[in-house]
């Protein structure tokens, strides 16, 4: 992934990540975190292209623990235009990122979806990731909290240092 792919990239994603399908994925997608990625982990953010279009990308990083023996490679985020699913492109997105993990020193490599997710879970089981375990995400509405409509005290503007 290049820095002039970012765009079409995040296009992409919101082709792909919407709220009726996918809402948690839709709540947490947004530029920001393409550009953060991008700007901490580009080598692990790559993108595939079919007659100079982007119709697929992938988005992972490293984690380390301290006192740990184990490196994981984090798959955070893989999508594919909808008119080339079933052609390979995400097969060969997580192969490479495959390669890329193990050459950082992963030694495990995670990704996850939402446990409706059927289409992605048969792909990451069929690309060998097992082993799965639940995990719940709760909201709440801050609308009905009291101090929902009040402003934020503004800040005095800090006096230059001379």
């Amino acid at each position: 992934m290049e820095i002039e792919d970012l765009p079409a990239v995040f296009a992409l994603g919101e082709r792909l990540f919407r709220a009726p399908d996918v809402p948690i994925l839709h709540r947490t997608w947004d530029e920001f975190e393409v550009i953060d990625f991008f700007s901490s982990d580009s080598e692990f953010c790559l993108v595939a292209e079919r007659s100079d279009e982007i119709v697929g990308f992938v988005i992972g990083t490293i984690i380390e623990k301290r006192r740990s023996a184990w490196t994981y490679g984090y798959l955070v985020w893989l999508g594919v235009a909808p008119e080339v699913e079933g052609k390979g492109v995400a097969h060969r997105l997580v192969s490479r990122i495959t390669d890329l993990f193990i050459a950082g020193g992963a030694r495990m490599m995670m990704v996850d979806t939402e446990a409706d997710n059927e289409r992605a879970i048969d792909f990451f089981e069929n690309e060998g990731f097992g082993s799965p375990v639940e995990h719940l995400y709760l909201s709440k509405n801050l609308r009905h909290h009291p101090g929902y409509r009040k402003p934020a005290p503004r800040k005095q503007p800090l006096k230059p240092v001379r």
